[in-house]
């Protein structure tokens, strides 16, 4: 709670004493001191003159007439992620697994804009300047202009950043950063949420965009605490295996565009390179008259995406046996599995079972249960299923089948990627009609079964 006093400020000086004397302690002046009603926050000294904001509130009608600038860096892939570009006076939070491409993606960035005239500063307190430009000289675009600075502590770089008048500031990482106003060492909870709390005001009073590089947990989450995603405007993740060429770079929080949208690049010598057809990438070497394998079609935000399932069951060498998932959530599989037993018939008690999804994929959305259910089927078989067919459905504890949101855009870049068929619940069948593919509407799984089995 606030506690109200009084004190008296003079009208010729401004000096404020706490008690009125007829006279200014100040300059001097004579019957010049007027009462003024203050008040305690924090232990700091509030007075209600002081109080005012320097921004009036305005309706919306009256911004309808004013365009929203956005910043492309010509990576088309980060670029749509974002929804278009960088936006002016944005914070952008950037976290993934070390080596992943965190630091290269930020300094491509850096690099595509300084070349379109905006100027940016690269501030890393992980790496000195010297081995930034090592890394830059990798790189195919031309980083000579960006300006890099060696430097932890905000105050320094919040100085050089508005004295360079940066347009875009590029922080690695927001965990090495630290401010004089807090004690405690750089990387602990109150250090990066008064960081991240203090380059946000930056960035909405003066006006850069600000991209900062988060470091993850053992679980794969933003280190530090939550509300530092709440703090930013845009959440981007990478994903993808260290060992594939692959990256995914995913938006799970943005305020400018949608959520879930993904952008796919390829990892070379020279940087990130955008992925133009994704699906295409995924679907690059699979084998069609091999058993155990399947596609489905994926909604990553409003892009549809079609990915392989590959499954193997072979009969366990021990007593229990063995479930492996691999870009599946282990507990759906036990789900999945159970449900085939039970309603499709197939015993999976004494088999081992490995689940994978390739090019690094994670399925999260339900719609893949019917191709992870087909790869099963198909290699408990060992029947190839049809290399021009893709299955499109969520099974329920009961077998059934249901249908899926996005079908018609799903089954158009189906169509698009050269598949002729689609296995779906017979609920959808009207939905897909009309289209390039023929429909195959099923009820449950059980004829699922029989149809891949025959």
């Amino acid at each position: 709670m606030s506690k109200t006093r009084s004190v008296f400020r003079c009208t010729e000086c401004g000096a404020e004493q706490p008690k009125w004397g007829g006279r200014c302690e100040s300059c001097g002046a004579w019957n010049s001191l007027v009462e003024e009603p203050v008040s305690r926050l924090g232990g700091r000294t509030v007075s209600r003159s002081s109080t005012a904001s320097s921004y009036p509130p305005i309706r919306l009608t009256d911004l309808k007439g004013r365009a929203v600038e956005r910043w492309q860096t010509g990576l088309a892939e980060f670029d749509f992620v974002l929804g278009g570009g960088i936006v002016p006076g944005s914070v952008i939070l950037v976290g993934g697994e070390p080596g992943i491409g965190k630091s290269t993606l930020l300094m491509q960035c850096a690099a595509r804009l300084e070349s379109q005239g905006i100027s940016t500063i690269y501030v890393s307190g992980e790496e000195s300047p010297d081995q930034l430009r090592l890394r830059a000289d990798r790189l195919r675009e031309d980083a000579g202009g960006i300006h890099v600075l060696g430097e932890t502590r905000l105050e320094a770089i919040l100085h050089h950043a508005a004295d360079l008048q940066a347009r875009v500031v590029l922080l690695d990482s927001i965990q090495t950063t630290y401010t004089d106003e807090l004690e405690g060492a750089p990387g602990n909870v109150g250090q990066v949420r008064e960081c991240a709390a203090r380059l946000m005001r930056f960035a909405k009073e003066t006006g850069p965009a600000v991209l900062l590089v988060g470091h993850v947990t053992k679980g794969g989450g933003i280190a530090g605490p939550k509300t530092l995603e709440h703090i930013v405007d845009t959440v981007l993740y990478f994903e993808g295996e260290s060992t594939l060429d692959h990256r995914i770079l995913r938006a799970v929080k943005n305020r400018f565009g949608s959520v879930d949208e993904i952008g796919v690049f390829r990892m070379t010598s020279a940087g990130l390179e955008p992925v133009a057809n994704p699906a295409a990438a995924f679907l690059a070497g699979r084998s069609t008259g091999v058993s155990g394998s399947a596609v489905t079609a994926l909604m990553e935000g409003t892009r549809p995406m079609l990915v392989e399932i590959q499954a193997l069951a072979s009969k366990a060498g021990f007593g229990t046996p063995q479930r492996v998932a691999t870009g599946l959530d282990h507990r759906r599989l036990a789900v999945l599995l159970a449900v085939l037993e039970r309603r499709g018939g197939l015993p999976f008690g004494n088999l081992d079972v490995f689940v994978n999804v390739t090019g690094g994929v994670r399925l999260v959305e339900p719609s893949t249960d019917l191709a992870v259910l087909a790869a099963l089927v198909s290699t408990v078989h060992d029947r190839p299923v049809p290399a021009d067919a893709v299955f499109l459905g969520e099974v329920g504890l009961g077998g059934e089948i249901r249908p899926v949101a996005g079908v018609e855009r799903r089954l158009a870049e189906a169509a698009r990627q050269g598949f002729r068929r689609v296995f779906l619940s017979a609920r959808s069948r009207d939905a897909a009609a009309g289209g390039d593919l023929e429909v195959i509407g099923l009820e449950g799984i059980g004829e699922l079964t029989r149809r891949l089995a025959a």
